[in-house]
């Protein structure tokens, strides 16, 4: 049980991550091989990589409010096959969403000494509004 409770933190960490914009935070999130696949990102490998990428899509003025549901974990020792549901609102300060997405998160986790880490993700986007 306690695998699972850290692992479903470790997917609100990175949600948090992502919203707050705490790109130093990063490594509390992902592996230093991390390997990122996306429709909007392509593919990002390496922690580095995953960073800077994230500070240049940043849209001045745009924040986004993550929520995952429906987390799944198949877990085999020091390793976890992932699956969530996220909901991703865009909006800017003191206004409604102007764009609305749903995804879905297949995920490999690892067990690191720091902690459970996100070591390779395949986000699918399955709507936008």
């Amino acid at each position: 049980m306690t695998d699972r409770i850290e692992i479903a933190d470790l997917f609100s960490r990175l949600a948090r991550l992502l919203d707050d914009k705490r790109w130093d935070d990063a490594a509390t999130v992902f592996t230093d091989d991390v390997a990122l696949h996306s429709p909007r990102n392509g593919e990002l490998r390496g922690l580095d990589n995953v960073v800077a990428f994230m500070r240049q899509a940043e849209v001045p003025g745009e924040s986004t409010q993550h929520t995952t549901t429906d987390l799944l974990a198949d877990i085999d020792g020091d390793r976890a096959a992932t699956s969530a549901n996220s909901v991703v609102y865009f909006y800017r300060d003191g206004e409604a969403p102007h764009r609305t997405s749903g995804l879905r998160m297949d995920c490999t986790v690892v067990r690191t000494p720091d902690g459970w880490r996100l070591a390779e993700s395949w986000t699918t986007l399955m709507w936008t509004r």
